[in-house]
């Protein structure tokens, strides 16, 4: 009879705990949520018995904040996801104030992997000691996010830094539990509350973010980006990094290091200047950044369907002369040419207020709604407008979509196809920046010429047309240029 196998105690120990992680995780997140929902529930109630407006509106605040403490709890505790959903809902366009406040922190601020572990994931994937590959190695990460965190680093007999890279050891498998959590919160929400198809916006989340996991993707996708911008641009609106392309794996990322500030620390780099912030200087600064980022996208989106899909602020660095570098290429879209071209479409619509063409543009793209109310088409641009258009209404600071005078209230959105979601961060990553810059512009009157460019190549606009808008468009600026002088 053969031997038993001996049993380790710390193994079974660290097999167990791996095991029960996952379990531990979805305990948490659904006390934790249930908490923050039905505290908003019994406020409802309590609220409606007030009469007066302005102690509504102080009790509201209130109560955000309370919540914006519960909310940044969980996605600071839990890490991982759920610094990503805190990305999502924490912009200044959406989310209530006091949330902003507490969630915009949370970029970048996920709990660093130890050196130690780190250089064993370094030297395992690219077959070498950290003392061969590099002069000079910097042990304190530069920023630390949900998949991974990025070093500053030199190479052997070179003279410009680079940055490196590295995944955080087991980090897919509690992602892929957190984001099926959500999407069951997501089906309860939608089915109570919000009449959204927000269940299609978690499953575009979770196939997203899988391709976060391999880096050699994200090499590719940020060589394809570069290529495509540097290609159709004099100068590209955006830096991209460098890949270097003998050193990356699957976990590792090798890539050129960029100088900058993060866009979230501009308005304190604008003081420390002693730049007037509200002056000429610092006003014409954030229109080129707000320029500069919008004619990227614009231009992926719209001329190549290709385009980076994670743009949070802690992706986007402020770097000399109000240039504008975009980072983290792990979450990549690829439109079809069907979506692509009517979400060209529907833009040209909004920036034209075409209701009827706005309507037009919903069907083919596969957004279903649901109305029973008076004056549908212009609810339905409106709806186009709150969700795919930056410009707020004008004397409105902040956008609350789920108010009952909103249009998503009186038009139910049944059907949101999956891979417009990408489209729809992108959007509100662009009216966040405007809002926190002070800057209030339409990114879909800034696309239009690019959507009429990539209509008429398709065929789906006639030459005559195009000639016809662009006309209308020049005379429409000598006219604002009279008047202004």
């Amino acid at each position: 009879m053969p031997p038993l196998p001996s049993l380790d105690f710390k193994d079974i120990q660290y097999k167990l705990s791996t095991q029960l992680r996952p379990w531990q995780r979805s305990l948490q997140f659904w006390v934790r949520a249930v908490d923050i929902y039905a505290g908003y529930k019994v406020f409802q109630v309590r609220v409606s018995f007030v009469k007066d407006v302005q102690k509504q509106e102080a009790m509201w605040e209130m109560q955000h904040e309370l919540a914006a403490d519960k909310i940044y709890a969980m996605c600071s505790d839990l890490g991982g996801f759920f610094l990503k959903v805190a990305q999502v809902i924490g912009k200044p366009d959406l989310a209530p104030t006091a949330w902003v406040r507490r969630l915009v922190t949370l970029c970048d601020r996920a709990p660093a992997t130890p050196f130690n572990t780190v250089q064993f994931v370094l030297e395992k994937e690219l077959g070498q000691s950290i003392g061969e590959m590099f002069e000079r190695f910097d042990a304190d990460p530069l920023g630390s996010a949900s998949i991974a965190q990025v070093h500053r680093a030199r190479l052997k007999g070179d003279k410009t830094d680079v940055a490196v890279k590295v995944q955080h050891p087991g980090v897919q498998e509690l992602m892929m539990t957190d984001i099926r959590n959500l999407q069951a919160f997501a089906l309860y929400m939608q089915n109570t509350d919000i009449k959204f198809d927000l269940y299609s916006v978690t499953k575009e989340m979770e196939k997203q973010i899988g391709y976060e996991f391999d880096f050699v993707r994200e090499a590719n996708a940020m060589e394809r980006i570069r290529h495509f911008l540097y290609e159709n641009n004099k100068k590209s609106p955006v830096s991209v990094p460098r890949v270097l392309k003998n050193m990356v794996t699957r976990r590792v990322l090798v890539m050129e290091y960029v100088d900058g500030i993060p866009i979230l620390n501009l308005g304190d780099e604008i003081a420390k200047r002693g730049i007037n912030p509200g002056g000429k200087i610092a006003t014409t600064a954030k229109q080129n950044i707000l320029k500069s980022l919008t004619l990227a996208y614009g231009q992926m989106i719209l001329k190549s369907g290709f385009f980076h899909a994670d743009p949070h602020p802690g992706n986007i660095l402020i770097c000399k002369g109000s240039e504008v570098a975009l980072l983290d290429y792990g979450q990549v879209k690829d439109l079809p040419d069907s979506l692509r071209l009517g979400y060209a479409n529907l833009v040209v619509a909004m920036a034209d207020n075409d209701p009827i063409k706005a309507s037009e543009s919903y069907r083919e793209l596969g957004i279903g709604t649901l109305s029973k109310c008076e004056n549908e088409l212009q609810e339905l641009l409106k709806l186009a407008q709150t969700m795919f258009d930056t410009k707020l209404p004008p004397g409105v600071v902040i956008l609350q979509p789920f108010t009952e005078d909103s249009s998503i209230k009186k038009i139910a959105v049944e059907a949101f196809p999956e891979e417009l979601f990408s489209v729809l961060r992108t959007v509100h990553l662009l009216r966040g920046l405007s809002v926190g810059l002070g800057i209030n512009y339409s990114c879909a009157e800034q696309w239009r010429p690019i959507a009429e460019e990539a209509l008429y190549e398709a065929g789906r606009l006639k030459e005559t047309e195009l000639k016809t808008r662009v006309r209308k468009r020049r005379l429409l600026r000598r006219l604002l240029r009279k008047g202004s002088d």
